[in-house]
């Protein structure tokens, strides 16, 4: 049995923001991930978009990570060449009826800390973008869009440079407390480390359940909230910014994207599953068309292509408020050196260098 002093399970961009954290801090870590890559699920299923945060409750670790994340994920691409444009977004109000809740977003953006969002008019959204129809508008200057691949990659690069290790197609299955630490079982070899990170992402539940140290009642339930993207074919590209309705339940609202390339894509939209699936169904496209025709009027039909989806991590189940990003320690659950990482879905991106920052300062503490 090989001896380690730091797991990591999950090479997603919570995995390896948290691995390369601890490596340089000067401590000996393997991360453990069952793919043959880095970043093969939630991480490289999303919209890549930078968020300011606005949406999440004043004081949540969902909030504080967001804003402190933003500003620590644009200067970490800054340093490395890193393509991350900070486009803006717009945040429309399709009628008058949605300015309340347009405006107790910015105040509640504003009770978070976020500083710079500006209340645009049905006018001034529309010299912004004049293809988005809206009764008013929120612009915010700092959201914006990132290559997550070579963020992640860079993250990697970090970590192998402080030591680290990363074993691909590996991953953990069960453990068990040991006198030394916590004994890692994988398909080949056993590990015993003194510190677990639980960063499996979908699996976190599933293997906090495996590893058989938590009570069973302390670990959420896994709720897998698909969401869907299509991209726009044939049309040119018809926004400058990012633009997002009203939010809606479990998401952010079917919204456009831009891509490094210039390229248009829209989603996510929120389906419910039982299990991971990341086929798009095409029919899916027409409450698509609807709802994208709520801010753009001028979507023609059969502009919309299935493009990929992706997984949110949820622990929280439909009709249920969203739950924030759940950090699950030995003063929680009484298992010393395991931390459980529950529930990392959206703004994960952006927050995930303050995250790993935050996790470490608990770890020491």
């Amino acid at each position: 049995m090989e001896k380690v002093e730091c797991v990591v399970a999950g090479a997603g961009v919570i995995g390896l923001a948290v691995a390369r954290e601890l490596a340089l801090a000067g401590r000996e870590v393997i991360v453990l991930e069952a793919a043959g890559a880095i970043g093969t699920e939630t991480s490289s299923r999303n919209s890549e978009v930078i968020h300011a945060g606005l949406y999440y409750p004043p004081g949540s670790l969902k909030a504080r990570t967001c804003l402190e994340g933003k500003k620590r994920l644009y200067a970490f691409c800054a340093e490395r060449g890193i393509e991350a444009r900070p486009i803006g977004k717009l945040l429309a109000a399709a009628s008058e009826a949605q300015t309340p809740k347009l405006a107790s977003l910015k105040a509640n953006a504003e009770a978070c800390g976020v500083s710079d969002l500006a209340w645009l008019t049905l006018e001034e959204a529309h010299a912004l973008e004049p293809e988005v129809r809206c009764a008013a508008a929120l612009f915010s200057p700092s959201s914006g869009i990132v290559d997550s691949h070579a963020f992640m990659l860079a993250l990697q690069g970090d970590f192998e440079n402080a030591g680290g290790v990363i074993a691909f197609n590996t991953p953990a299955r069960s453990g068990h407390l040991s006198h030394n630490g916590i004994v890692i079982r994988t398909d080949s070899l056993e590990l015993e480390a003194k510190l677990l990170i639980n960063a499996a992402g979908l699996y976190a539940p599933a293997l906090a359940r495996a590893i058989d140290v938590v009570p069973g009642h302390l670990i959420p339930h896994a709720y897998f909230a698909k969401g869907n993207y299509f991209a726009l074919t044939g049309v040119r590209a018809p926004f400058h910014h990012l633009v997002y309705p009203m939010p809606e339940a479990a998401g952010l609202g079917i919204h456009a994207t831009l891509d490094l390339n210039g390229g248009v894509r829209f989603g996510p939209d929120v389906e419910w599953t039982d299990a991971v699936d990341y086929a798009v169904d095409p029919a899916r496209a027409a409450p698509f068309y609807a709802a994208i025709r709520t801010y753009w009027p001028g979507l023609p039909d059969g502009a919309l292509t299935p493009a990929y989806s992706g997984m949110r991590p949820k622990i929280a189940g439909p009709g249920a408020p969203a739950a924030d990003f759940m950090i699950q320690g030995p003063a929680e659950h009484g298992a010393q050196g395991l931390w459980n990482l529950f529930g990392i879905e959206s703004p994960g991106l952006t927050a995930s260098l303050a995250f790993a920052a935050l996790l470490r300062e608990r770890i020491e503490s």
